[in-house]
């Protein structure tokens, strides 16, 4: 049964994220991680899950949602029912519902309201009691739980059901109906914890049923009774609904979005990944448009795309690529060195507006002009700096030195550092020590820069070819060739062709060539495995 519930929810989720309904043969890929599947055999495979979840129909060839005729109504047509389930407990195994609230609002109006007492059949807990003011007595003579969520259900019909917190009461009342159907509640719903949390963000801390009663003054007081709870929450939600409306929310489904918790937004999107390859590879993150969000790479596509689903926090930029995402394409490549150096390339080329590293247009130099030194974008020897504002910083430290080798600045302005501090001139020597320190962050990058500049080396990893290599010719400070190499006299020829090429490379200071011999350097540091370092040397390369 937990297997067929696990597979319904990921069909529905599957179906979200498409925004309509799915073919049968692609739901069975995905569900069943099949590489191809008939229709007549995927909808063999599917029908039980359909068939057995309310929220799921079969419309014709294809799967869709019960609720999808709701939720494209306008918001000011549309028809909610708002409700609130007052429990026994908070556990959904061992505790029953004791009171249902509902209010009807139609066109943004309360309409009608809805309210049972149910007779649980045990003993109401004093706690509980003292909690709402029910008493054992009212519930004698009450609806039986059968008789009591059956009125209930034919109160909201098919409308979407809207709740505070609706995680709680949704699966108590998912139980209850399991028990009178064998299947889930089918109807969209909302959650006005959650739509209050993203309309409200910057005007509130707080946002439980109480304090948001209080915020917007509705005119009914929640007190932990379901009927009052339901009104106050239908009020607050005839708000919040206006203010989705400024944010450009028109549905219903508009505002389901909206209201969605982050890691539900992100969970439904995990089908956007469902067959990446467990190769390494770049990915890049596309809106509805089409448009290049975020590039990145990974030793595992697989594992990488899905880890952006599981929950996890990532940068606010990211972040805000994630709720844009539409579409997500991968290219499998060889090896993570030639993934991270595709990945450098696609953002240069693209420029994506979630990625940062790698962006040739921030890249800074240290240059000196007369008897000053300045930061510029000009290539030059010192730099590329990553951080334009550190390499004023730099600059700064750099006013009374005359030389060209800046490792000879740091030892005079650490000492005046020291003279500064013991002459008590603290504002001074704060300054010194800012600028101090940002002048040997430069050297020490400077420094790395010119030993990659000086190398001369192969590195040579899988390609994504069967039995083949991709070499990569380091010299004149850049990538100087790129070859696949085959077995045998073709990849020998290979090998010469790109000697060649780096063998006639003039020195680099280019910032497209120093970020790639920058990645390099990660890799001549720690070698993964699969790569094999080898200088510029016919022999050598192909011993390695």
């Amino acid at each position: 049964m937990q297997l067929s519930f696990d597979a319904a929810d990921r069909l529905v989720e599957l179906v979200q994220a498409r925004r309509g309904a799915v073919g049968a043969d692609e739901a069975a890929r995905v569900l069943f991680a099949l590489p191809s599947a008939p229709t007549a055999l995927a909808r063999s495979l599917l029908e039980d899950v359909v068939e057995g979840d309310a929220r799921l129909v079969w419309l014709g060839p294809r799967v869709g949602l019960a609720g999808d005729a709701h939720r494209e109504v306008l918001l000011e047509e549309a028809e909610l029912v708002v409700f609130d389930l007052e429990t026994t407990g908070l556990s959904t195994g061992r505790d029953r519902v004791c009171e249902i609230g509902a209010v009807r609002i139609r066109a943004l109006e309360l309409v009608d309201t809805f309210e049972t007492l149910v007779d649980t059949g045990t003993t109401l807990p004093r706690n509980i009691a003292a909690l709402t003011g029910i008493r054992q007595a009212d519930l004698r003579g009450a609806p039986r739980p059968e008789l009591a969520h059956r009125r209930f259900l034919a109160f909201a019909g098919d409308a979407p059901l809207v709740a505070h917190n609706a995680r709680f009461d949704l699966g108590f009342l998912d139980r209850e109906v399991q028990r009178l159907t064998g299947r889930r509640v089918a109807s969209p719903v909302l959650d006005t914890v959650w739509l209050a949390r993203r309309l409200l963000q910057c005007r509130s801390e707080r946002f439980s049923l109480a304090w948001l009663a209080h915020f917007f003054g509705t005119a009914t007081v929640p007190c932990h009774r379901a009927l009052p709870d339901a009104l106050a929450t239908a009020e607050i939600l005839v708000r919040l609904l206006g203010l989705a409306q400024e944010r450009g929310a028109r549905t219903v489904a508009d505002v389901v979005e909206l209201a969605a918790p982050r890691a539900r937004r992100l969970h439904s999107k995990r089908s956007l990944v469902a067959g990446a390859p467990t190769a390494p590879g770049v990915y890049l993150f596309r809106d509805r448009n089409g448009t290049v969000l975020y590039v990145g790479k990974a030793r595992d596509l697989r594992v990488r795309l899905r880890s952006y689903f599981s929950g996890n926090r990532q940068r606010p930029v990211v972040e805000a690529a994630l709720g844009a995402l539409e579409e997500v394409e991968w290219r499998p490549l060889g090896s993570e060195l030639e993934a991270a150096l595709e990945e450098l390339r696609l953002i240069r080329e693209l420029r994506p507006p979630a990625n940062a590293r790698g962006r040739v247009d921030r890249s800074v130099y240290l240059v000196r002009r007369g008897e000053r030194w300045c930061v510029a974008a000009q290539a030059g020897r010192h730099g590329p700096l990553g951080s334009k504002a550190r390499a004023r910083l730099a600059a700064r430290a750099l006013d009374a030195f005359d030389g060209d080798d800046l490792r000879q600045a740091v030892p005079p302005l650490r000492a005046r550092l020291r003279r500064l501090a013991g002459d008590l001139r603290f504002e001074d020597a704060a300054r010194a020590r800012d600028r101090l320190a940002a002048l040997e962050e430069a050297v020490e990058r400077i420094e790395q820069l010119e030993r990659l500049r000086r190398s001369r080396l192969c590195l040579l990893a899988p390609a994504r070819e069967p039995a083949f290599r991709r070499a990569f010719f380091v010299g004149g400070g850049r990538i100087a060739a790129v070859r696949t190499l085959p077995t045998g006299y073709a990849g020998r020829l290979e090998v010469e062709a790109g000697l060649a090429l780096a063998s006639r490379a003039e020195v680099s200071y280019a910032p497209e060539d120093a970020h790639d011999l920058l990645v390099l350097s990660g890799f001549l540091r720690r070698p993964p495995p699969e790569i094999r370092v080898a200088a510029l040397d016919a022999a050598d390369i192909l011993a390695a």
